[in-house]
């Protein structure tokens, strides 16, 4: 479970037009920040977005993996899909698809109305 230097860097670089991100080691990975909502975790040089059951479809249809923290275990994925490949060659492209995942950080964090 590393994270290379210039991986997060690339992957920064490409966030830039999100917003103010930051990142932060954790669990011998990074987990990115957009403002304060964790939205994105980078694990073995692969990015993972944040879903819920509205985006969940949009990675699964694409045939991308969810985030497993302990390999051949799948009971243990998380609610963090990788993101698409030629996402991570357009700006554009990843903005667009770490705006979901922000915005799916946003809802997960609001308290729940009774």
């Amino acid at each position: 479970m590393t994270v290379s230097d210039s991986f997060l860097t690339h992957v920064l670089d490409l966030l830039g037009g999100l917003g103010r991100v930051r990142s932060r080691r954790m669990f011998g990975g990074i987990g990115l920040y957009c403002d304060d909502l964790f939205f994105a975790l980078i694990d073995d040089d692969t990015l993972y977005l944040k879903v819920d059951d509205g985006t969940r479809a949009d990675f699964v249809d694409r045939g991308l993996r969810p985030f497993q923290p302990i390999p051949g275990r799948p009971e243990y994925s998380m609610s963090y899909y990788q993101v698409p490949a030629d996402a991570l060659d357009d700006p554009e492209m990843l903005v667009a698809w770490a705006r979901k995942a922000v915005r799916v950080a946003e809802v997960a964090r609001r308290p729940v109305k009774r």
